[in-house]
């Protein structure tokens, strides 16, 4: 699969899935991954500790795989878009998005690049393009950009249906922590407020075609969201998935050795 595949499960009412690389920075992981079930992975450089290096040489073996590669990248700039971008990325996840502009702003990086300028700015808001070539040429060049787009506070959804009038937008992002955080209930997933406004986002997304990722860490959440209308699937992290099985497997060897005792 690659980025236009991908969009076009989505836009065709279907689910991927997918996970998030916290942790992962040698190459060497990559064969396995490719090998799980994954039809991409969101490498995280917001919180992640990933330089310009590591990431490129990471993106250039995970484009010989199947699985699309998607950066988060530290905040909603255009810089950021373009940089990651330029180094192989086949998709972008922007986070914590509040307003119009800077949705704006990453859509036309990702979509449009190299445009810049007045020329990006003007095609974003009017949808003028410099000509019909420019135009076919950035749409051939741009084709696997997949644009995701963070919503994670409250103000960011009481923005949602402004934000989604946005033209090139592929995905909306729900960060359960910085939700519950803006909502003022820190990481309590169950409460009713929390999973209201997690529903109102699917449903407003959904209703102009956008499908929704909420990215949870447990089966039973993420079933949970699946089952409420998510189909853009995110589903854990590398370094949950590493702790969670060592710890299956040594807490199972050693009940069986307490067994012998």
């Amino acid at each position: 699969m690659n980025g236009a595949e991908l969009k076009a499960t989505l836009n065709s009412g279907g689910r991927v899935f997918g996970t998030m690389l916290s942790l992962t920075r040698n190459p060497r992981w990559i064969p396995e991954l490719a090998n799980v079930g994954l039809d991409y992975v969101v490498i995280d450089t917001e919180h992640g500790a990933r330089s310009r290096g590591e990431l490129a040489d990471f993106l250039t073996t995970l484009n010989t795989t199947g699985v699309v590669p998607i950066v988060r990248i530290p905040i909603p700039d255009s810089h950021y878009v373009t940089m990651i971008l330029d180094a192989g990325a086949q998709g972008v996840l922007a986070p914590y998005c509040e307003t119009v502009e800077e949705v704006k702003d990453v859509v036309g990086a990702a979509k449009w690049r190299p445009l810049k300028g007045d020329s990006v700015r003007r095609l974003v808001d009017t949808g003028e393009h410099v000509s019909n070539e420019t135009r076919a040429y950035l749409e051939e060049r741009n084709k696997n950009s997949v644009v995701i787009i963070g919503i994670e506070s409250v103000r960011a959804v009481n923005n949602l249906e402004d934000i989604l009038k946005v033209e090139g937008i592929d995905g909306i992002f729900v960060g359960p922590n910085d939700m519950s955080i803006s909502l003022g209930i820190p990481d309590q997933y169950d409460k009713p407020e929390y999973k209201e406004t997690v529903k109102k986002v699917i449903d407003i997304s959904e209703a102009h075609g956008k499908p929704v990722l909420v990215h949870h860490q447990t089966p039973d959440l993420s079933s949970y969201w699946i089952e409420q209308g998510a189909r853009f699937v995110l589903h854990t992290t590398d370094r949950r998935i590493l702790t969670e099985g060592y710890r299956a497997d040594f807490k199972r060897l050693r009940d069986v050795a307490a067994t012998l005792e």
